[in-house]
């Protein structure tokens, strides 16, 4: 990197600082393009979009390893890849023409729109009603795109014109898309009887003059859960990546331990400048390559947040600022307020080399009875410094995150966090330091093993001392909804993680995992370091404290998933699912067969 690379860095944080405080008070007027709708982690495309840039060391704006990925820089990169001199598969040409399939209106002529400069030139393009026009929009270039697909069976004149959308209307000042979501699944344990979730709702995206983007889903489920699921919510008053439950009872299966909840999120995104975009809405992020994220995970609630996403050079910048929830709905009686806390977290990734990334992560959760604490809004600046100014009440986090893709198969990652640390009790004189807080993680994905395509491997490790994330406020501790907001274990924990996954067809998807780990709990009301809602300052001890402590608890998973995609985004799904729970004084098994169907979703599971 030069110097002129560090200078235009630099300028551009300045701006972005000055420009936080313009978005606050003045985003109703706001008059430049805007942020992209997202990709989750789980989604099909994020996927393709991971495994291709391993494939082909190409990875234009998509900052790999930020979630969710933004759809115009993943259209922008797929159709680079369709014109690289890198050979590619059948499969993966199919895998090219999902992406093209789901995110459509990006979808532009060369020299039209460049998804990678975003420098737009006047086009000619014909509307649905056949009319010529020329203007700007990119939305309405897309529908004479080459790649734009056309469904062969549309039902009517409005639904399913496109095979990704059940219904879609694109002019050149605006576009809408909508889906319907559906999961229904039923399986069985010979000892806990049935388990099913029953889930509908719905997804919306558009824009708005190429300027504003926003996106919406809600979705209501009735379900019931293993016992290991449910002794989880009935600790945390929180089921995992949701909010607000109540009980329910089905007279059909004959249960009366059924959960009944509504999940909502969605938000509105615009771009300050081409380079750096801005979003508020209600969401959950992730940060990492791994199965697991030690820094930020998309473990549990959604939670509402600003955030902006800063794009210049080989430098990537994210500033996310959240309202969280200090305890669950669920935990407080009455039509209460439920407590909040804040948090504030920053990014800075460099591509190193083209296949290098590196990362700095740097966080603060606090709690505040009244106030967002004005102090962090600064976007620039070392958030512990700022903690010194205030007396140092809150929980800072600082931890690395990256990536090596090699040999055009291979990618090596890894992450590290740190809460607190003492140099002599870590380097001099090691004694088990309770506050030497720290976790790591290593892993490593291979694609098409073997030489046979599509066959994926990962392996991953995953360690984390005892304490870490708990803070003396037990309030400010590393969660939201009192769930983690890194690993579903909390800490005092290590893991092993073995994924598989191969798809011998186009519609076939075969995959298979084993998670072994084991962690310490908490023995008596005793404070082992496992369970991070607790107050550090009830600690067992000073000294002697070791990965693992308190009683040993072994967690063995095994799932294998086979998955038929009938249409376009609709898949028929049969599972195998074991989990062995072991301690000194008592093993639990569950082994669980099933299988259901689900429109546009992802697989969701509960693997802790």
């Amino acid at each position: 990197m030069g110097n002129s690379d560090w200078v235009v860095f630099s300028a551009l944080m300045c701006f972005h600082r000055i420009c936080f405080s313009s978005v606050l008070l003045l985003s109703s007027v706001i008059t430049a393009a805007g942020q992209v709708l997202g990709l989750d982690p789980g989604s099909e495309d994020t996927r393709i979009i991971e495994r291709m840039i391993t494939k082909t060391g190409e990875h234009g704006l998509v900052t790999s390893g930020l979630y969710p990925l933004n759809r115009d820089a993943v259209a922008a990169l797929a159709m680079r890849w369709d014109t690289m001199a890198t050979p590619i598969g059948v499969q993966d040409r199919f895998d090219l023409f999902e992406i093209y399939k789901d995110n459509n209106e990006w979808l532009v002529q060369p020299g039209q729109y460049d998804g990678f400069t975003k420098q737009r030139l006047p086009i000619t393009f014909v509307d649905y009603e056949g009319n010529t026009r020329v203007g700007k929009s990119h939305v309405m270039a897309s529908t004479v795109h080459p790649r734009y697909v056309l469904s062969k069976r549309p039902i009517g004149r409005w639904f399913y014109r496109t095979p990704a959308n059940a219904w879609e209307t694109q002019t050149p000042s605006f576009y809408v898309k909508a889906n319907p979501l559906l999961r229904l699944s039923l399986s069985r344990d010979a000892d806990q009887g049935f388990f099913f979730a029953n889930q509908r709702g719905v997804r919306i995206r558009g824009g708005v003059d190429e300027r504003i983007y926003f996106a919406t889903e809600i979705l209501e489920t009735q379900a019931r859960f293993p016992e290991y699921v449910r002794e989880y919510t009935d600790y945390h008053r929180a089921l995992p990546g949701n909010g607000l439950y109540k009980t329910y009872q089905s007279s059909v299966l004959d249960i009366d331990n059924g959960l009944d909840y509504l999940n909502a999120q969605g938000y509105v995104g615009f771009r300050i400048i081409p380079h750096i975009h801005a979003q508020i809405g209600h969401g959950r992020h992730m940060i990492g390559q791994g199965y697991r994220s030690l820094l930020l995970s998309d473990f549990s609630n959604n939670y509402f947040y600003l955030k902006f996403l800063t794009r210049v050079g080989r430098f990537t910048y994210q500033n996310i600022f959240a309202e969280l929830a200090a305890a669950s709905a669920n935990g407080i009686s009455g039509d209460r307020l439920v407590p909040k806390k804040y948090m504030a977290a920053h990014y800075l990734g460099v591509d190193i080399l083209d296949n290098l990334h590196v990362g700095l992560f740097e966080s603060v959760v606090y709690n505040r009875s009244s106030q967002f604490e004005l102090q962090y809004l600064n976007p620039v600046i070392l958030y512990r410094s700022v903690e010194h100014l205030t007396g140092s009440p809150d929980n800072v986090l600082v931890g690395l995150n990256a990536d090596w893709r090699f040999l055009r198969r291979f990618q090596l990652y890894g992450q590290f966090i740190l809460d607190e640390f003492k140099f002599s009790e870590l380097f001099l004189d090691n004694r088990g330091w309770w506050a030497n807080k720290y976790g790591f993680q290593a892993g490593l994905k291979a694609i098409d093993v073997a030489g046979v395509d599509h066959l994926d491997l990962q392996v991953e490790y995953n360690q984390v001392r005892p304490y870490t994330y708990q803070h003396f406020d037990s309030l400010s501790n590393y969660t939201h909804y009192n769930m983690p907001l890194a690993h579903p274990l909390g800490a005092n924990l290590k893991e092993w993680i073995f994924i598989g996954r191969y798809q011998p067809a186009r519609r076939w998807v075969i995959e298979g995992r084993m998670i072994a780990a084991r962690t310490g709990r908490d023995v008596e009301g005793l404070n082992y370091g496992s369970d991070i809602l607790r107050n550090y300052t009830s600690r067992i001890g000073d000294f002697d404290n070791v990965t693992g402590q308190g009683e040993d608890t072994r967690i063995t998973i095994v799932g294998v998933d086979a998955t038929y995609e009938l249409f376009y985004h609709f898949y028929l799904q049969a599972s195998f699912f074991h989990r062995v729970e072991k301690t000194p004084s008592d093993q639990r098994s569950l082994q669980v067969i099933g299988g259901g169907i689900r429109w546009n979703l992802p697989d969701v599971r509960m693997d802790f």
